[in-house]
């Protein structure tokens, strides 16, 4: 799929899950195209979230969307192939949650999905170096995973721009994504900085007008 880049990727675990199908149309209609999972299992990180049911859900509500899965979870090779017949379209796992990385991206693209790479506030960036010709994106956690709502770590904004760089001197292709912390008042800096994907979950579901929140946020993107 081609992307009009930086966008917001709208994550359905600030979403009311009574309406979870409504408040995803709600983003589609606003403008979304790529709509993020993030999958806790209690173990890698102190919350427990939803799993491929809600997924498969979410692919139900918006067929035309991007799905991408965000797995916070230990272990993450036993699930990978449940994800998949759940409808993701790229899935990420954390650098910090598998032994054998390498491993772990061969084993989602084998299923001819994109792979992605999770780095928490505290990794460092050159750890992910001999990963980054395989993977197609990389995720900066801009907040200690593991629940929503948090706010933006503000060294962050240096890691983006350390990884961009990292980018262009290796010549690489991948994605730059942000989870936690976006809204209103930092989305541009944070884009700014080198992010090409900027999760939003409470930065848009909170709102009573979700469509229209997520229209003002991406819209700052391109001030």
């Amino acid at each position: 799929m081609n992307f009009q880049l930086p966008l917001i990727a709208p994550s359905i675990l600030a979403a009311d899950f009574s309406e979870l199908g409504s408040n995803i149309q709600d983003a589609i209609e606003g403008g979304a195209s790529w709509i993020h999972c993030d999958i806790m299992d209690g173990h890698f990180v102190p919350n427990i979230s939803f799993g491929p049911n809600i997924v498969k859900a979410a692919k139900k509500s918006a067929p035309e969307a991007f799905i991408d899965v965000h797995l916070m979870i230990e272990n993450p090779d036993q699930f990978v192939e449940s994800f998949v017949q759940a409808g993701a379209d790229l899935i990420s796992v954390h650098y910090e949650a598998t032994h054998h990385l390498h491993r772990s991206i061969q084993n989602i693209k084998k299923y001819g999905l994109m792979a992605g790479v999770v780095v928490n506030p505290a990794t460092s960036l050159h750890n992910l170096e001999p990963i980054l010709e395989d993977v197609d994106l990389v995720l900066i956690m801009s907040v200690n995973p593991g629940f929503g709502g948090q706010s933006f770590i503000e060294n962050s904004y240096q890691r983006l721009t350390e990884l961009a760089k990292m980018r262009d001197e290796g010549d690489h292709g991948f994605l730059i994504q942000v989870d936690g912390g976006v809204n209103l008042k930092n989305a541009k800096k944070v884009a700014d900085a080198g992010a090409d994907i900027l999760v939003a979950g409470s930065g848009v579901f909170s709102a009573q007008d979700i469509g229209t929140r997520y229209q003002e946020l991406q819209e700052k993107l391109g001030e």
